[in-house]
């Protein structure tokens, strides 16, 4: 493919795509686009058969010629998942179900009246306009670099890919550019590494093209094993080009003609639509043999990982591909130097090269006009947990975490009070509430003990204990270590054990001390990241939340009533109308009494159920 088909490409697939951005208020609409989310989030609601319906119905009425149903990937807002969109009013119907699909296709296709029951509320003005979604508290201050395309293409179409300047970065660069002008426009953007460390991009390729070798590879990490963590699969899902498009730039830049997408085996979606966009990139002839009739060549395959936690990280990600069991090797010689297969390689995660594209197509300055002075552009999170708009979002760099939680989050559900929110993963720390003005970046997030990593962000709120979250996220990476060291091999165990005596009320406050001493130890000594950060999220929680630490050593009370070994259940007596419900609810005997009379607790029997507490409607029954 030359440079006219590409172009004639995006006019022809800009004229098929019609309006998906804007909002229009249009009267007897003829042609319609309706698009199906078809991220993991909303397939588990049921969206492949929201699909159907929707298909199915407009072609019993004859009108496929004139609307369009398309399945794309994630809209970002997961918490009002199925979320199906018609253009080109822009109509936002969320938690749509199977059933609606027909008065929707009557209403809105048939006689162009939006059914507004179904809309996201926030969408609907007082006058009973549609509002664009960035207008919206979820979407208006979010700025979509790396998910720009998720929730406005076909995925599995390469020329709507095209149609959003797809590919023109990479004949850019093939046709104009130096392997050195690359690197000199990645190392001006300022884009660091959005898999963890925030390595300079720039820096990473041009160490690995200064290498000189027979062999080199690029290669992608689609691993993604922190819990609560799907930025890299919704980008893969949606935008699948995306990454294909970069690697290619970075094989060229760096003189490589391999590249490996190392994505994990639980993401079916993903890896389809990967191997989906592969075939038609190499049908289009952007991936392969003398791209844009240049002597360049880069070939691109799937490799799929079994869901190891440890071969997030790079060096032992590349064992793994190599066809052996993942574990970390030592650093140096680092990957530029000596990666797969002993060769000269680069290693960057989905995000990372969801940005370049556009950085070659706009400038660096376009790039670095976002964010901090150390960290520039913008950062996709994962937000869940205690948060009212749990979902993707997409922010720059600086954004505060109350502006997240608060503002495009919308808030603690349940009127509850926030108490910390969890950044980073298994490999991050706690930032409680009084660092929630904090601007969000790689340095800030490290001054106050926690870390980027990949973008994963759990809020919590006031039920939670945050020693049984650090024992949680400690529990994860006890399991997940490859055991190679032993540092993190034993140190992490014997941490966990400390941690369990706190939470079973055995612990004294020596063992305060041996847990901070052992957290030093192992972040210093342990082989590769996993180990070096697994003590995070004790050090944060032992930095900020001391007190419940105290509470549970001191006071044997779990201030939180999460810990079971230190909670007890009482019932009010002056509250309790002795109606019987609770003991007849009590699965182990535990509450006795006369009918209208007080009924009191054993709680050498109480399992700590809750049962009790779910079941009284006179809220007589506590627990502290």
């Amino acid at each position: 493919m030359n440079y006219n088909e590409l172009v004639a490409i995006k006019e022809r697939a800009l004229l098929a795509m019609g309006p998906r951005e804007a909002v229009h208020n249009i009267e007897n609409v003829e042609e319609r686009t309706v698009l199906v989310c078809g991220g993991t989030g909303c397939t588990s609601g049921k969206s492949k058969i929201i699909y159907k319906e929707f298909k199915d119905q407009v072609a019993a009425l004859g009108l496929s010629e004139k609307v369009r149903v398309i399945m794309t990937g994630c809209f970002g807002l997961c918490a009002l998942g199925p979320v199906v969109i018609v253009y080109p009013e822009g109509a936002f119907y969320s938690q749509v179900q199977p059933e609606y699909v027909s008065e929707i296709v009557d209403s809105h296709i048939v006689n162009n009246t939006v059914l507004t029951k179904y809309l996201y509320a926030e969408t609907v003005g007082d006058d009973g306009v549609i509002k664009a979604l960035n207008e919206t508290s979820f979407y208006k201050k979010q700025n979509r670099v790396a998910l720009r395309n998720c929730g406005v293409i076909d995925p599995e179409n390469i020329e709507e890919y095209i149609a959003r300047d797809g590919y023109f970065a990479l004949h850019k660069v093939v046709s104009s550019m130096s392997q050195d002008d690359v690197v000199k426009v990645m190392l001006d953007s300022g884009l660091r590494g959005r898999g963890g460390a925030g390595f300079p991009t720039g820096r990473k390729w041009m160490f690995a093209k200064a290498s000189q070798a027979d062999k080199k590879f690029v290669l992608c990490n689609a691993d993604e094993g922190d819990p609560g963590a799907f930025m890299d699969r919704s980008v893969l899902e949606g935008d699948p080009h995306a990454v294909l498009e970069a690697m290619a730039i970075a094989a060229y830049t760096i003189g490589a003609d391999q590249g490996y997408i190392y994505v994990r085996a639980e993401y079916p979606i993903a890896v389809q639509r990967l191997q989906i966009a592969i075939k038609q990139a190499k049908e289009y002839g952007v991936i392969g043999k003398n791209i844009f009739g240049s002597n360049f060549n880069f070939d691109v395959d799937v490799r799929l990982g079994a869901g190891a936690f440890v071969c997030g990280e790079e060096t032992a990600l590349m064992v793994s591909i190599e066809g052996n069991r993942g574990e970390p090797r030592p650093r140096p010689p680092f990957p530029a130097v000596k990666g797969l297969f002993g060769k000269p390689t680069i290693l960057n995660n989905v995000e990372t090269y969801a940005n370049v594209s556009q950085i070659i197509l706009k400038g660096a300055e376009w790039f670095t006009s976002m964010g901090t002075e150390k960290s520039k552009g913008t950062k996709v999170f994962a937000l869940g947990g205690k948060i009212v708009n749990t979902g993707l979002v997409e922010v720059p760099m600086g954004t505060t975490l109350r502006e997240i939680v608060e503002e495009i989050g919308g808030g603690i559900p349940g009127g509850k009070k926030f108490k910390a929110a969890q950044t980073g993963g298994p490999s991050g720390g706690c930032i409680p509430a009084e660092k929630m003005d904090v601007e969000i970046d790689y340095d800030n997030l490290l001054a106050i003990g926690s870390m980027m990593g990949s973008g994963g962000l759990i809020v919590m709120d006031e039920d939670n204990c945050m020693v049984d979250i650090a024992k949680f996220f400690l529990e994860f990476t006890v399991d997940e270590s490859c055991g190679k060291c032993t540092p993190c091999r034993i140190g992490t165990k014997r941490l966990y054990e400390l941690l369990t005596k706190v939470t079973n009320g055995t612990a004294t406050l020596e063992d305060l001390d041996k847990m901070e001493s052992l957290c030093n130890y192992i972040k210093e000594n342990s082989l590769c990241g996993l180990g070096q950060t697994a003590p995070n999220p004790v050090l944060s929680t032992l930095r900020y939340f001391k007190d419940e630490y105290i509470a549970h050593v001191v006071e044997k009370r779990c201030p939180a009533g999460v810990c079971k070994n230190l909670v007890s259940f009482s019932i009010i007596a002056d509250k309790c109308k002795g109606c019987t419900a609770c003991a007849r609810k009590c699965p182990v005997g535990a509450i006795s009494g006369t009918v209208k009379q007080p009924h009191v607790i054993d709680n050498a029997k109480c399992i700590k159920c809750g049962a009790c507490i779910a079941t009284c409607r006179f809220d007589a029954i506590v627990k502290g």
